[in-house]
């Protein structure tokens, strides 16, 4: 007769969280070289920030396929990304490349579901959908282009193409951000009229 094994429970001090960490750290690191000026420097900021993007690809990956998923997780890793697009989405507007209105609804949204999820904890954690993973994905590549200085090294009429499609870029990831806000918020009242499971014996 075959015993089924206990789980062992998943360690909240594991690589995915980890690198979640470490995106958190790289914020600093990118708003101090955004503000030291200069291409360089722009570039350089540009660099981090790409480069925090990028592990939040790799943090995802390492928990589903290494069955490292926490709850910690779940919480942990919006916030990384919201802090790192707050972040680029406040000193771009300070510069005068992304209008305020754009940052106002960007953070509304991303505030308000934040708090949402952690008013919703109490009956379920709530993941992030593919629809927040596309809407973080067009986030971080229209910031990344924003950053980038390219009027400091390519000529003005090839700079300014690349910034008109950063803008393009920036209105279509503004109209998936607004929209699976809704969703989220749709979830979230579902979630709130479903009886809470029956405690166990």
């Amino acid at each position: 007769m075959a015993v089924d094994r206990p789980v062992a429970p998943v360690p909240t001090l594991n690589i995915a969280n980890i690198i979640t960490f470490i995106r958190i750290l790289l914020v600093p690191v990118f708003v101090w070289f955004f503000l030291m000026g200069g291409t360089g420097w722009r570039l350089a900021a540009a660099g981090v920030f790409l480069l925090a993007a990028l592990t939040d690809r790799l943090d995802g990956y390492l928990a589903r396929s290494r069955g490292l998923i926490t709850d910690l997780g779940k919480l942990m890793d919006p916030i990384a990304d919201k802090a790192l697009v707050i972040s680029a989405l406040a000193l771009l507007t300070w510069d005068g490349l992304v209008p305020w209105w754009v940052t106002a609804l960007i953070l509304i949204r991303e505030f308000g579901i934040t708090f949402m999820r952690m008013g919703m904890r109490r009956r379920a954690v709530m993941a992030a959908s593919q629809g927040g993973k596309l809407k973080t994905v067009l986030q971080m590549m229209f910031l990344t282009g924003m950053l980038v200085p390219w009027h400091g090294f390519l000529p003005a009429g090839a700079a300014d193409v690349l910034l008109v499609i950063c803008q393009v870029l920036m209105y279509l990831a503004l109209a998936v951000t607004l929209v699976t806000g809704l969703m989220y918020v749709r979830d979230a009242v579902v979630l709130s009229r479903t009886p809470p499971p029956e405690p166990g014996p």
